[in-house]
């Protein structure tokens, strides 16, 4: 076939070819396997892990809470072939646990809630005490509050108090949890328990540490405490790395680094002799309403019990890559049905890649909000979103095509209102970055939910109400340079974010002077 301008064939197909190739490209380096050293075979049993028995959706805060024996046993089941022990943080509806770790061959590091609640509290303690009694030959040691310090629910005295009462009643060896600096701030809850235990967690830091030097920040403050608490000997009881969440300056979760860290951490413990706790053995998707949505992602195994691949064997960030590749493909091609012939040659190179790049960014998007995404108000603000991205890309392909019929009638609505999608677009820009400046620390950055509107508007100016228009790009605008400061200059997602929101201001402030006044 003859190409011609009405028809033009040849750089269509080049287009075409070089958008799938893109987009294999963007999603196979987002997921391809990483090889990483193994340091733990399959017969291989590691120390302990953090384990909480709730299903994907399942919460602590359920009433009443929904605990199955059943759920228990097949966790400990897994477990079991991967830890010699499992470290819980509360009693109450964990009647059953002693009994089925020990009928699977784990021990346990037995945790009582310590609250603000003064009645709740005598509930975990009493029940601390009564199945230690009962389970000597199960239940290692005892663990007497969970950063209770931290969370500023008790005093120290308090604290100790508790630990002398349960030490009094029970003969294994008992302990307090908390965030390393919190033993250092209240100096009298050492001299009460007979072990520290200390959570190093390099990605919560109030200066987050970075993977390439997480395990030497966790490797200097465990030896500090070694040698300032000797002879009392020092318990790892939480660390690790999350899989999935926002970057927190040079700190970045994703699969790969939590093996890195998990396989690094495991090798420095056994090869110094530490005695550790990982936390955790299972996602656990109820942390993310207090923690965002990398709380529930800390786990060794997912939600669904099934495994990361952090302990061996190759990682990937995004394991089922090819199915978002897939889908990513199916939609450039649906795009590219809706608009059908392009209007010119120019046209014909920029229908391919303006489709594959909207296909990126819509599923990029709706990868993250899977993620991210809690409850129904944050699930009808990623749909609504996604609608915003769907409505922007048909508008742009039809602005390519040679438009007849229905296209024609199509492009003439979707025109007629653009201005209302720039300013949507604009209007969640803002809420966002108001967000993300005054209220940033559990806050993906959503990068990929407004990239496609800010490209297309920047180079195709819509008109748009001013005064609304106005406001937004300086809310927008006015946030970028405060929002990078917070986060640093090395947050690569940050810098995303803060580049996005400047194609979004230039294309609202195109916009704006392209309105009427």
């Amino acid at each position: 076939m003859t190409s011609s301008p009405r028809s033009p064939v040849l750089p269509y197909s080049f287009a075409l070819l070089l958008a799938l190739l893109a987009l294999g490209a963007v999603w196979y380096s987002v997921g391809k396997p990483e090889e990483l050293a193994d340091v733990a075979s399959a017969t291989h049993k590691l120390q302990c892990a953090s384990y909480t028995p709730f299903g994907k959706d399942q919460s602590p805060f359920d009433q009443p809470l929904q605990i199955r024996r059943e759920q228990i046993e097949i966790d400990f089941v897994q477990l079991a072939k991967r830890f010699e022990c499992v470290r819980t943080y509360s009693q109450i509806g964990l009647e059953e646990v002693p009994e089925l770790a020990r009928k699977h061959g784990l021990k346990l590091l037995a945790g009582a809630w310590v609250s603000s609640n003064p009645v709740d509290t005598e509930r975990e303690i009493a029940a601390l005490i009564a199945n230690a009694k009962a389970n000597p030959d199960v239940i290692d040691a005892v663990i007497v509050g969970n950063e209770a310090l931290l969370r500023k629910e008790v005093t120290g005295s308090q604290l100790v108090k508790l630990i002398e009462r349960v030490k009094a009643e029970v003969t294994q060896p008992v302990t307090y949890a908390d965030v390393w600096e919190f033993w250092l701030q209240y100096p009298e809850v050492a001299p009460a328990v007979d072990f520290i235990t200390i959570h190093l967690l390099p990605y919560w830091e109030d200066d987050p540490t970075g993977i390439d030097a997480a395990l030497n920040q966790v490797a200097n403050v465990r030896r500090t405490f070694g040698n300032a608490y000797a002879p009392k000997d020092i318990l790892i009881g939480e660390t690790g790395w999350p899989s999935e969440g926002r970057q927190r300056e040079t700190a970045l979760p994703s699969r790969v680094n939590q093996a890195l860290f998990i396989r690094g951490f495991i090798k420095l413990a056994e090869d110094n002799g530490w005695k550790y706790n990982l936390i955790e053995a299972f996602d656990q998707p109820w942390k993310r309403d207090s923690e965002g949505a990398v709380g529930g992602y800390w786990g060794l195994f997912d939600a669904d019990r099934q495994d990361k691949g952090i302990l061996t064997g190759p990682v990937s960030n995004l394991p089922n890559w090819p199915n978002w590749l897939g889908a990513s493909a199916l939609l450039m091609l649906a795009a590219l049905g809706i608009a059908g012939r392009p209007a010119s040659n120019r046209a014909a190179w920029l229908l391919p890649l303006t489709a594959a790049l909207g296909a990126a960014c819509i599923l990029g998007w709706s990868e993250l909000a899977l993620i991210t995404s809690r409850y129904w108000g944050e699930w009808l603000w990623a749909v609504a979103l996604l609608g915003l991205n769907l409505l922007v890309l048909a508008h742009t392909m039809l602005a390519l095509s040679a438009r007849a019929g229905w296209r024609e009638r199509a492009f003439a609505w979707l025109e007629a209102r653009g201005g209302w999608w720039l300013a949507a677009a604009g209007f969640a820009g803002a809420v966002l970055m108001l967000g993300l400046v005054f209220d940033s620390r559990y806050r993906s950055f959503p990068s990929m939910a407004l990239l496609l509107p800010a490209l297309v508007y920047l180079c195709r100016p819509v008109q748009a109400p001013r005064r609304e228009l106005a406001l937004l790009t300086l809310i927008i605008a006015a946030g970028i340079a405060p929002q990078l400061y917070q986060e640093g200059l090395h947050n690569l997602q940050a810098i995303g974010w803060a580049l996005t929101s400047t194609l979004l201001a230039a294309a609202l402030w195109r916009g704006l002077r392209h309105s009427p006044r």
